[in-house]
């Protein structure tokens, strides 16, 4: 039952997180700095989850749950490295395309794998190991620019690695976070880590942008229209990413969220017109093959 839902949770996550970016890509276009558009994905986002986990606790007639002292080490550092992760995947979308841009984030499922073994003591099984590196495979075959690999933009790809391993390194730790909550209930843990790490993201990214530009709170707080939906949806896919953590291992989890990576083809095709590649579509078989790899033998 857990595996179903696990499966069903992050597929749900990934789709949202795809209209997620493309909002967060919008905003560029709104005059917002980098700063800017990474602050939206989280200053609208935790007030929304403390009122998600007071309706949870509402609901349910159950006090908070305790934590483990771990609890706020896991946390802080899976908000730290989300926060370097989506200042360089926003970075990105300025260098290449945006499927492209989000595809070499997914450099992240094979370090996550390793951190997971390394950081929780969760290591990844022979199965789940082929699974990986087919749709590792398949990123590599949905990265690789139209003119070849000569003609990348070498920013742009570390860049992308640099997000994929501060994502990977965020999953763990919110997968650690969620370890360390007293309660068997998945989403009471996942709503409950959610909370604390936005509200720590928010109150960071704040003090650091008073400090380095006073000027972009002004700004991201005259558009709260167009940032409202970005910390909606972002809220929303991070409460379905928490609850799949607390449910599965974490390196399971982001490489079934791959499929991620076809939504935001999708979306570049339907949405920002942009032409798919005969790379891109064996790519998505490749990724394809390996969530059903995950589906069927994990």
């Amino acid at each position: 039952m857990s595996m179903d839902l696990w499966v069903i949770v992050t597929i749900g996550a990934a789709a949202v997180q795809t209209v997620r970016f493309m909002l967060q890509k919008r905003l560029r276009g709104l005059g917002l700095s980098t700063a800017g558009a990474t602050f939206s994905r989280f200053v609208f986002a935790a007030p929304l989850a403390a009122l998600g986990l007071a309706g949870l606790m509402a609901v349910r007639g159950e006090a908070l749950p305790g934590i483990a002292p771990a609890f706020w080490t896991h946390a802080a550092t899976g908000g730290l490295a989300q926060i370097i992760a989506t200042f360089a995947t926003v970075a990105l979308f300025s260098e290449r395309s945006f499927a492209v841009g989000v595809a070499f984030t997914k450099t992240e499922v094979i370090q996550v794998a390793a951190f997971s073994a390394l950081l929780l003591g969760e290591p990844v099984s022979a199965p789940g190991m082929a699974a990986i590196a087919i749709g590792v495979l398949g990123v590599i075959a949905l990265s690789r620019p139209p003119g070849g690999w000569g003609g990348m933009s070498w920013r742009a790809l570390g860049l992308g690695l640099l997000a994929g391993g501060f994502f990977g390194l965020s999953a763990i730790g919110y997968r650690g976070a969620t370890l360390q909550v007293a309660s068997e209930d998945a989403l009471m843990r996942a709503l409950l880590a959610l909370s604390c790490v936005t509200m720590m993201q928010t109150l960071a990214m704040a003090a650091w942008m008073a400090w380095r530009e006073p000027g972009e709170l002004a700004r991201v707080a005259r558009k709260w229209r167009a940032v409202l939906p970005v910390g909606a949806t972002g809220m929303l896919g991070s409460a379905g990413w928490f609850t799949a953590f607390a449910l599965q291992n974490a390196a399971y989890v982001r490489s079934l969220g791959q499929i991620e990576l076809i939504f935001s083809i999708l979306a570049s095709v339907l949405v920002f017109h942009e032409k798919l590649r005969a790379a891109e579509i064996f790519g998505m078989a490749l990724l394809l093959a390996s969530i059903l790899m995950l589906v069927l033998l994990i």
